[in-house]
């Protein structure tokens, strides 16, 4: 039955879930995570008398985030190779809330800066700085004091600093160079290729042990070029290339022989390609395909 309780949530549920996600880089739980909240939402005896719905909410979903995090740093460390947020690829055909779930910054540069904080720091940082609570909130969430969240936020603040992105670019901008990249990327000439990255330029594979992928980050424009013109040479016949947008930018999906192989993410850097981020994990590719 659809009463004043359940409109409330879902009201603030594409909130809940925007918060989940960047706190997890997993759809699963993030929705794991929003549907445990609603459980115990429903199962409340305090909604009529809440002063807001949607700060309950938030605390709720945060406190299990931070729980699931600290499980999940602990995988993650034993993880085989780069660990990479699952990819949210979107199409024209969504429907506006959905895409309005994760309105924001939510690129892989971004996921992965994101990695470098606690599951505490995370969640002061992203309350803060992307959903703009106010740090009475904060606290609540996290059950800390406002003078500890304060602290918390500095500390993340200056971890993550030196990673946001030194360059902004338009998506026709974006769309272009990965136009130049496909190209490349299908003729494997190596030194079409090297042109297009900036000279320490990054590339990152998450196959999580369960296809091929480098272990290692890759670093430098040539090694770069070097791999995608091995990559042309065994399967340039059966591969090929879709626009589509991953986590919010303009990204490419990799098929080979018509099925999907892997996501493209992209970070521009001062009209170069400065970093690449491939996810083959196919457990991460479930709902991409």
């Amino acid at each position: 039955m659809n009463d004043i309780f359940t409109t409330q949530f879902h009201q603030v549920r594409g909130r809940l879930f925007g918060i989940a996600y960047r706190m997890l880089g997993s759809r699963a739980d993030a929705d794991d995570a929003v549907q445990d909240a609603w459980l115990r939402w429903n199962a409340s005896d305090t909604r009529a008398t809440l002063a807001s719905s949607d700060a309950w909410l938030v605390t709720v979903v945060t406190r299990l985030c931070i729980d699931r995090l600290r499980s999940a740093m602990l995988d993650r460390e034993a993880y085989i190779g780069p660990w990479l947020a699952e990819p949210i690829v979107t199409r024209a055909a969504d429907l506006p809330e959905s895409r309005l779930e994760l309105a924001g910054d939510i690129s892989m540069a971004f996921m992965l800066m994101l990695e470098r904080l606690g599951p505490e720091e995370r969640a002061v940082f992203l309350l803060h700085e992307v959903f703009d609570c106010d740090y009475a909130d904060i606290a609540s969430a996290v059950g800390k004091t406002e003078a500890a969240c304060r602290q918390l936020l500095h500390r993340a603040r200056e971890r993550v600093r030196a990673d946001k992105p030194r360059f902004s670019v338009s998506a026709e901008t974006h769309m272009a160079l990965l136009e130049r990249f496909v190209t490349a990327a299908q003729s494997g000439e190596r030194a079409q290729l090297a042109q297009l990255f900036a000279p320490d330029a990054t590339f990152r594979a998450d196959g999580g042990g369960k296809v091929s992928a480098t272990i290692n980050v890759v670093r430098g424009a040539d090694k770069i070029a070097r791999f995608y013109e091995s990559m042309a040479r065994k399967y340039g016949a059966t591969t090929t290339f879709e626009h589509a947008t991953i986590n919010g930018q303009p990204g490419l999906l990799r098929l080979v022989d018509g099925k999907l192989d892997s996501t493209m993410s992209f970070e521009i850097d001062d009209g170069k390609i400065g970093a690449i981020y491939v996810v083959r994990n196919p457990d991460k590719l479930v709902r991409a395909a």
